[in-house]
């Protein structure tokens, strides 16, 4: 079994590593979850002269030494099988880790969406359970995890996962209101599938929300926008061309300006 290096001999490479991510930051707004992705492509075999035992070593002494962001690194690279054998049992100890060490972190802090991301990602493997860790699958504790990632941390991905939840009779029960809320919460940060879902809602109107063709449109015209290319464009698609069909012609012209005039808003995400 390795043992751990004393802090101060491990301080050199794990310091350089840190410099390297914080140099590839951009200015403009990068998440410290990028930063940490960056990291680790730039020093394996993208130019940093760093072998991948070499990397891998430095990680873990820096989440040994209580680092958040080489955590979460080695925690994806364990779930996801890069550089290492892929091992759920260890990325679910590595988030967990940093769920329990920074659930009361900084909601704005430089590494809240490491944070409250951990909190999704243990989330999800107390929602299927994890038998290799005696991890049964527990829903009640997976959307309370999920939830403090939403509320407390306001992450918008989490915000999102929970108006899903809020449409689903066996998860936490079909409720138009708080599924629209959670997804307007989430919309209002950028985050495009919200937004498409929000759009469908308002457009059609639900149970206790009235119909609003205009605004529902508009936000399945920035879900257009802001989805396309990912994964999630065909369906975004889909429910805009729906809209489109049925709208009037004046409404879609003021949807489609409005769409425009507040697309600037969530440049930046």
């Amino acid at each position: 079994m390795r043992t751990i290096r004393d802090h101060s001999l491990i301080s050199v490479t794990t310091a350089a590593i840190f410099a390297l991510a914080a140099a590839a930051m951009p200015v403009h707004a990068q998440t410290a979850a990028d930063a940490a992705l960056n990291m680790a492509n730039m020093l394996d075999g993208a130019g940093g002269g760093v072998s991948g035992d070499d990397l891998l070593l430095a990680l873990e002494d820096a989440a040994s030494a209580g680092q958040p962001m080489a955590m979460w690194q080695l925690g994806t690279m364990y779930e996801n099988g890069e550089g290492v054998d892929k091992d759920p049992v260890k990325a679910f100890g590595y988030f967990a880790q940093i769920a329990n060490q920074h659930a009361d972190a900084a909601p704005r802090g430089v590494e809240a969406d490491i944070v409250a991301q951990s909190f999704v990602k243990v989330g999800d493997y107390y929602k299927e359970g994890l038998p290799d860790a005696g991890i049964p699958a527990d829903a009640e504790r997976s959307h309370a995890l999920l939830l403090h990632a939403a509320t407390y941390f306001g992450d918008a991905d989490a915000q999102y996962r929970v108006g899903l939840l809020y449409t689903q009779e066996n998860e936490m029960g079909v409720n138009p209101l708080q599924s629209a809320r959670w997804f307007s919460l989430a919309a209002r940060k950028g985050h495009c599938p919200a937004q498409a879902h929000l759009g469908d809602m308002v457009f059609n109107g639900v149970e206790g929300i009235e119909a609003q063709p205009v605004e529902g449109l508009m936000w399945l015209a920035v879900a257009h926008e802001r989805c396309a290319g990912t994964a999630d464009a065909a369906w975004v698609d889909e429910l805009l061309n729906r809209a489109v069909s049925i709208a009037t012609p004046e409404q879609r012209t003021e949807a489609f300006a409005l769409a425009d005039s507040i697309a600037p808003q969530f440049a930046g995400f």
